[in-house]
């Protein structure tokens, strides 16, 4: 059986923001939300239509969302799909949740990601 990936049909945008108090307050009504906090930074990834004003931010990503769950004891899934867009020159942003990953790839680059991918897997 295939993996299957699922392309979002929302374009994406990715910020370092500088504080949190009320970002998840801000951007209640997106359909994609993936917010990272660590010692070093603050990272959001969201719809671009609902993308608040900050300082840094990369617009213009689509997502592949790998159908799930997947098992955790899974090995090598993320690298099959990373591999040949590395190999064609196709940068990625990779986001992982507890039951599956996506990655994003530039909107320019969307279906030449998809043709490369449709040989190996099943892309919706």
């Amino acid at each position: 059986m295939k993996i299957e990936l699922e392309v979002l049909d929302i374009s994406l945008s990715i910020a370092k923001v500088k504080d949190d108090i009320n970002l998840l307050h801000e951007v209640k009504d997106a359909k994609f939300i993936s917010f990272t906090r660590t010692d070093e930074e603050i990272s959001l990834v969201v719809d671009s239509d609902q993308l608040p004003n900050h300082d840094y931010v990369n617009s213009g990503w689509r997502a592949l969302r790998i159908a799930g769950p997947l098992d955790f004891s899974l090995v090598g899934v993320l690298q099959s799909i990373i591999e040949p867009l590395a190999k064609n020159g196709i940068s990625i942003f990779s986001i992982s949740t507890f039951d599956t990953d996506y990655i994003l790839v530039r909107q320019e680059q969307l279906q030449t990601a998809v043709e490369l991918l449709s040989d190996e897997f099943v892309v919706r």
